[in-house]
């Protein structure tokens, strides 16, 4: 019965990751969460042609540079990780964008290993069944910025006043620079202003000089 009830539950999985990679994902479990917990959810779905390419550059930049090239799992950044940790090091996140987004659309934050391997999973089944630019439309429409804000447009309007589609680069790499910690860090805080905005900065630039977002520009 196991074995069986595993079997549809993995088809089931599939049937439904395959329909995301054509319409819009239902609000997610950390929306729900968000909302229980008194916040007023703020989401507006933007397809990623109307997402400004600098927040795509910046995303790229600090939290997947090898996204175009990996099938999921970054795994020079699994084995720096795993040798920060051997020398006694903290240990650090390997996460892609496509691991993030697996899990911010299918499941939930926290968890142990069995949520890393429902992860592994649904990481799996979107690069097996949705495009790079399916990937980051979606990433970029269900990541949290804080106080109830998801999703690049709804944020660039709280943050900033303007669409997605018009955020500059230094609002790009601002909104990039709290994706880590939404609910703590702020986009006009001296962590986004002057450590991590101004990095982001440059290696966007690297990003395009190197073609690491070749993938969603149709490029080879």
């Amino acid at each position: 019965r196991i074995a069986i009830l595993t079997v549809v539950l993995a088809l089931l999985s599939a049937i439904v990751t395959f329909a995301f990679a054509f319409i819009a994902p239902p609000p997610t479990i950390t929306m729900a969460s968000r909302a229980i917990a008194g916040m007023t959810v703020q989401r507006t779905w933007a397809p990623l042609s109307s997402i400004s390419l600098n927040l795509v550059r910046a995303v790229l930049a600090d939290e997947d540079q090898r996204f175009c090239s990996h099938q999921g799992f970054d795994l020079v950044e699994i084995q720096k990780a795993l040798d920060a940790k051997e020398a006694g090091e903290k240990l650090r996140g390997a996460s892609t964008i496509s691991q993030q987004t697996a899990k911010n659309v299918f499941l939930f934050q926290g968890g142990g290993f069995a949520r890393k391997g429902a992860e592994a999973w649904f990481t799996f089944l979107i690069e097996k069944t949705w495009t790079k630019n399916r990937i980051m439309e979606v990433y970029l429409n269900v990541a949290e910025w804080g106080d109830g804000v998801f999703g690049a447009e709804a944020a660039a309007q709280a943050r900033f006043g303007v669409s997605a589609k018009d955020l500059t680069p230094e609002q790009a790499a601002r909104l990039a620079a709290v994706l880590p910690n939404p609910n703590v860090w702020r986009v006009d805080g001296k962590y986004a202003v002057n450590r991590r905005g101004p990095w982001i900065l440059r290696n966007m630039t690297n990003i395009a000089r190197d073609g690491l977002d070749n993938c969603l520009l149709g490029k080879k």
